[in-house]
C-alpha cells in the first residue's frame, strides 16, 4: 500500500513571521558585525527592501523588493505617485510594517527624486528615504 498525503494536506500551517533579531549591517563601513533588533532592524529591513529590485534575484521571493527599473525615462508627474504606491506596496509585504505615509518629494537634482516617508512598524515609527533616478 502506498502512503497517502491526505493527512499531511489537512493539517493547519502557520506562516513564519519575519525575524527581528538579525545581523547588523554598517552601511558606511560596509561591514556586517554584531546583531540588532527592534526598530534598528526595521530600519535595516526597509533599506534592504528598497534597494532590491523585485523579480531580479532568484534567492528572493517575488513578493520581496521594489520595482524601479521601468520608471526610467517616465515623466515626473507619473513617477511621484507611482513611487508612493510602489514603496507602500513593497514595504507592507513585511508583516512588521503596518502602514507607510508622510511622503515628501524633492526634485531639486536633475534626473533624481529624493523621497522621504514614515513607515509605521510594530516597533514604532521609522523615518526613511530613497533616492530614485528617473
Amino acid at each position: 500500500m502506498i502512503p497517502g498525503a491526505t493527512a499531511f494536506l489537512e493539517q493547519d500551517f502557520e506562516m513564519a513571521k519575519q525575524p527581528t533579531h538579525t545581523y547588523k549591517m554598517n552601511l558606511a563601513s560596509e561591514l556586517v558585525r554584531g546583531y540588532t533588533d527592534d526598530q534598528d532592524a526595521m530600519r535595516q529591513a526597509i533599506h534592504k527592501i528598497l534597494n532590491t529590485e523585485r523579480y531580479q534575484y532568484v534567492m528572493y521571493s517575488w513578493n520581496y523588493g521594489i520595482e524601479l527599473l521601468d520608471l526610467y525615462g517616465e515623466p515626473v508627474s507619473y513617477v511621484c505617485p507611482e513611487l508612493e504606491r510602489r514603496i507602500t506596496e513593497a514595504l507592507t509585504w513585511d508583516d512588521r510594517i503596518q502602514s507607510v505615509d508622510n511622503f515628501a518629494f524633492d526634485l531639486s537634482q536633475k534626473g533624481e527624486i529624493h523621497v522621504a516617508f514614515t513607515a509605521h512598524t510594530v516597533f514604532g515609527d521609522v523615518d526613511a528615504e530613497k533616492v530614485v533616478n528617473f
